[in-house]
């Protein structure tokens, strides 16, 4: 199981893990299509045995500004940003457990020292705001926007 550059050929698999894992939470193809095509460094699969097992999409942001609404298209992408914005995780069943969440942590906390922002930000949903809380991300307090009731923007500091 690794993490590897994602492809626009991965976008359906994508798009399809998405639906599985997030439920009412799925970005639409269109929004990963143009989130690859903003920011392809930022942009993994989970691959295991040749098939796309999860997915991580990642993009410059700024804290002062409110985390992109579901389903929203952006254009373009702040320049400068100040933080780093996990936008989606989502893995498969069968490949939780195996540190795959840990390693995509690390892969963001480069994507952001290489940029040279000082933190990474994201929305927790579905009860996943315990998993960041272990990998370190603190509650803003911040309103998560249309995400809903039980979701959190979280942030924590690049290691």
């Amino acid at each position: 199981m690794r993490w590897r550059p994602m492809a626009a050929a991965d976008l359906p698999a994508v798009t399809a893990i998405s639906a599985e894992v997030h439920g009412r939470y799925a970005e639409p193809l269109d929004v990963y299509a143009e989130r690859l095509l903003l920011c392809p460094a930022g942009c993994f699969v989970c691959e295991g045995d040749g098939v796309a097992q999860g997915l991580l999409v990642t993009h410059p942001w700024l804290r002062s500004a409110p985390p992109p609404a579901l389903g929203a298209m952006l254009d373009q992408l702040p320049a400068p940003a100040d933080t780093w914005y996990l936008h989606d995780i989502a893995l498969l069943p069968g490949t939780r457990g195996l540190g795959m969440g840990q390693a995509a942590v690390a892969l963001v906390d480069d994507l952001a020292r290489k940029a040279g922002v000082q933190d990474i930000t994201l929305v927790a949903v579905n009860g996943a705001d315990r998993f960041w809380a272990a990998q370190g991300f603190d509650y803003t307090g911040a309103n998560a926007g249309g995400y809903g009731p039980g979701t959190h923007v979280m942030r924590r500091p690049v290691d």
